[in-house]
């Protein structure tokens, strides 16, 4: 390229999207130092106090070296905290809210597997883009399954029983008398549990088409002693069996499905007559331009991944994606018979919708 070819930059704008570049490269490599992390029991060690390398080597039984260079990664990213006087290593309360305690609404290394094993799917994706072809969820690497029960978890834990249920109508007031309830694509059994737990004298019906995550989900319900009152089968979203269903819920997955209109119009087949469809979506605008922020580069970018393969995979392929907004689940919705549908409630990542017959 000649001088006269070169595009005239502004320089200060360039350097400012090489800096986002560095930002963004360090993310992806550090996702891998959160699963490490995680997987090792490193952040939870920390949790404890202050420890040199030496120290957390002995506690963790890892290697001191290696550990080093970790600890490093993690303190410039800023997800540890290092004091210079004492060469130690530790986590602030923020931090072990987030990174060391499974129970916090906000415990984040789930994310970091599910995206990790997002990632892993690459090279099948980008031949994808050429010949249009899908790729179920069932074929993606298993951090999939376990990164998406541990990262919409917490999620859940902290608003399913505290607030989304309630902001439905009679909801609350059928499960506490006793309802039976249907959780749709329930995965490794997170949600179901949840509310099994908090509704003692409700029944719960977990479907999910993927074997592996309904065998986790069993497991789970056992170790909970949960087993009399929470059944988990293999069953599609559009022929799980059973009727008159007081409650049925379906959680982040709707904007999976081949045919989601299908899918409506079964859970509306299988409702009691008074019976509520609790619909959670990850938060959306309807329009592309209002989601072009950072919550919605998370969604698109999985969405990419998992969720528009998903339902290319199967019949209809209509593919919702992610980002779908509340205009495109009305249509899916009252397509199916459904009529009275309402934005119920949302936080910053997720919308509920209540739908009745």
């Amino acid at each position: 390229m000649s001088t006269a070819q070169v595009p005239a930059l502004d320089m200060n704008k360039l350097n400012a999207f090489i800096g986002q570049f560095v930002t963004d490269l360090g993310a992806s490599v550090h996702a891998g130092m959160v699963v490490i992390g995680e997987k090792l029991g490193l952040y939870k060690a920390l949790a404890a106090g202050p420890m040199s390398p030496a120290e957390l080597a002995a506690k963790t039984g890892t290697d001191e070296r290696y550990l080093r260079e970790w600890l490093a990664s993690q303190a410039a990213g800023g997800y540890i905290t290092y004091d210079a006087l004492t060469n130690k290593f530790g986590l602030n309360e923020e931090q072990s809210f987030t990174l060391a305690q499974e129970d916090s609404p906000a415990y984040l290394p789930g994310a970091f597997e599910l995206a990790l094993g997002s990632l892993a799917a690459v090279p099948r994706i980008a031949e994808s883009f050429r010949t249009g072809a899908g790729m179920g969820w069932h074929e993606h690497d298993d951090g999939v399954f376990h990164g998406c029960e541990k990262f919409f978890r917490p999620g859940y834990a902290a608003n399913l029983v505290s607030s989304w249920i309630p902001a439905l109508s009679d909801v609350r007031q059928k499960l506490e008398a006793g309802a039976r309830v249907a959780d749709v694509g329930c995965g490794k059994g997170a949600s179901t549990l949840l509310m099994a737990k908090a509704f003692p004298k409700s029944r719960f019906f977990g479907f999910d088409y993927h074997d592996k995550s309904i065998e986790a989900a069993r497991e789970a319900a056992k170790g909970r002693g949960l087993g009399e009152r929470v059944s988990f089968e293999v069953a599609k979203a559009k022929n799980f069996p059973g009727k008159d269903y007081d409650f049925v819920a379906v959680f982040d997955c709707l904007h999976d499905m081949g045919d989601p209109v299908g899918a409506a119009a079964h859970v509306r087949s299988s409702l009691a007559k008074d019976g509520t469809w609790m619909i959670v979506e990850p938060f959306a605008n309807d329009q592309l331009k209002d989601n072009l922020n950072p919550v919605g580069r998370v969604y698109y970018s999985f969405s990419t991944l998992l969720c528009t393969p998903c339902s290319r995979s199967q019949e209809v392929a209509l593919c919702l994606g992610a980002q779908a907004g509340e205009k495109r689940i009305r249509e899916v919705v009252t397509s199916a018979g459904f009529s009275r549908f309402r934005r119920a409630t949302e936080t910053p990542f997720n919308i509920v919708y209540e739908a009745r017959p």
